[in-house]
């Protein structure tokens, strides 16, 4: 039997797979890393935290799966996005890295906006935010001018952990697309961006195709790891990208709900002229030549963690949860909104903060569980409304990550989403598409369609109630008025935040 292992580097652990030539998950590890928040709105990581946890993962299910190294055809990757990893000459790392959801940089947006406008929108198809690369970048030029003096190359988290278990440095375009120096159409790293905000054209990596090879593993990585030096390594994608592979979001009229720390709406591309305006994100897929569009919820599993962090400390999940089912939609006319750390679509507001709306004391800890599940689906909601209002059609959708482990979410996303919900059978999110881009990539498979017909397996679906799917519809735009109503209150706030 042959063998793929795909790694999904997440904000808060990395995760390895080993799966067979059927598409079955043969073993799996995970390992930890530590997140800083050394000042309010910050979040970064230490980029060598994740090759130590990746190089732990890969020796715990080698170990665990006790299959020959010489049947492993190949590995890739996913990664979080937008994270910025510098590097000095000799491929160092200059600082820690500044993660997608670090909101430091709202000046630094206004004046890429200010300087290039409609301009970076047609080139990068995408609005300037907080978690995009480039601001990062400029923050750095801004904040720490000596170091960025010192900058060779910058990379994203998961090209990065590639870079030490190979040697060679590259960086695919769906995860190129969400750095804002992008020619997204074009597929080439745009010298206007890079010469208006003066980033030397060389501290950006080569571009590869997600299934391209981009070389072998080294052989002090194989030793550590009980895998062949001689092991095929792949690109690999963006997380959203890999999550879209492995739903089997590969062509026109799929939609993916992917619940994970942020939580994300995605639909499959194939015209590369489509404009959203940005409105939501277009992005290169991990799909050669294609693209997709994404709507985002910046704090959605987020939020659920959150509250189980302060209301529920020593609990499981399941623990927490027990009785949502039993509470009726609308949580006994509580509202909560997921903007913990901001929001991007369709707000896209690093200073918005979240509310809980209609408290009583008749309310009691599941009825605020329940507004939480529901707040989060709401703003996903946002998304699909945005989709449909541009005539997508959005009548199913593959449901993954976090939200697709509970049974009471996935029929609220019905409801909500006014759409046929549908769950994997063997749903591992975007370790599951970085296998797939080696599967394909090594030759397992012709295709990445191909590779899905094998390895993706539909489970349970749920379908609307139409009661209550006009229950939400309700619920839904009066969840809309809470942005605009509390708006001027957190910029008011903003000055009293640690």
């Amino acid at each position: 039997m042959k063998y793929v292992i795909g790694i999904d580097l997440g904000t808060s652990a990395v995760k390895t797979i080993l799966v067979n030539a059927a598409g079955d998950i043969c073993a799996e590890a995970s390992k930890s890393y530590p997140l800083f928040h050394e000042r309010a709105g910050w979040s970064e990581q230490n980029p060598d935290d994740w090759v130590t946890g990746t190089i732990e993962a890969l020796q715990e299910m080698m170990k665990q799966a006790n299959v020959p190294a010489e049947d492993i055809m190949g590995i890739s990757y996913s990664g979080q996005m937008h994270g910025l990893v510098l590097l000095d000459g000799q491929h160092q790392v200059l600082r820690k890295a500044i993660l997608w959801n670090d909101t430091r940089t709202t000046k630094q947006c206004e004046e890429i906006t200010e300087t290039l406008g409609q301009k970076m929108l047609a080139i990068t198809r995408n609005r300037v935010l907080e978690g995009f690369t480039l601001p990062k970048i400029r923050w750095v030029q801004e904040h720490e001018p000596e170091l960025f003096q010192k900058a060779a190359l910058f990379l994203l988290p998961k090209d990065y952990v590639r870079l030490k278990m190979t040697g060679n440095a590259h960086m695919d375009y769906s995860d190129a697309a969400g750095t804002l120096l992008l020619d997204v159409t074009n597929k080439e790293w745009s010298k206007t961006i890079c010469e208006a905000f003066h980033i030397p054209f060389s501290l950006c990596p080569p571009l590869v195709d997600s299934t391209e090879r981009t070389g072998t593993l080294l052989p002090s990585i194989a030793e550590q790891t009980g895998l062949r030096a001689e092991t095929p390594v792949f690109a690999g994608g963006a997380d959203n990208a890999c999550g879209a592979i492995g739903a089997g979001i590969l062509s026109a009229g799929k939609t993916m709900c992917s619940i994970g720390t942020s939580g994300v709406i995605l639909a499959h591309e194939d015209d590369s002229t489509r404009d959203f305006e940005g409105k939501v994100h277009f992005f290169n897929h991990g799909k050669k030549n294609a693209f997709y569009t994404m709507g985002v919820t910046l704090s959605a599993g987020h939020s659920l963690q959150w509250f189980k962090d302060t209301f529920a400390k020593d609990e499981s999940f399941d623990e927490m949860l027990a009785g949502v089912g039993d509470i009726p939609p609308g949580a006994g006319g509580l509202l909560y909104t997921p903007y913990l750390v901001g929001e991007r679509t369709p707000h896209p507001d690093s200073v918005i903060r979240a509310s809980f709306i209609g408290i009583d004391s008749a309310h009691t800890r599941a009825h605020f569980a329940r507004a939480v599940m529901e707040g989060i689906t709401f703003s996903l909601q946002e998304s699909i409304e945005m989709f449909r209002n541009e005539g997508k059609v959005v009548d199913a959708v593959i449901s993954i990550g976090g939200g697709a482990k509970n049974d009471v979410w996935l029929q609220m996303q019905a409801d909500i989403f006014d759409a046929k919900v549908v769950k994997l059978q063997n749903e591992q999110g975007p370790a599951m598409g970085a296998a797939m881009i080696a599967a394909a990539g090594s030759g397992m498979f012709d295709s990445l369609e191909q590779c899905a017909d094998v390895f993706i397996k539909e489970g349970q679906t749920f379908k609307p109630d139409s009661e209550r799917a006009k229950q939400y519809q309700s619920l839904f735009s009066i969840y809309q008025r809470v942005y605009d109503q509390t708006k001027a209150i957190n910029e008011q706030l903003r000055s009293f935040r640690a």
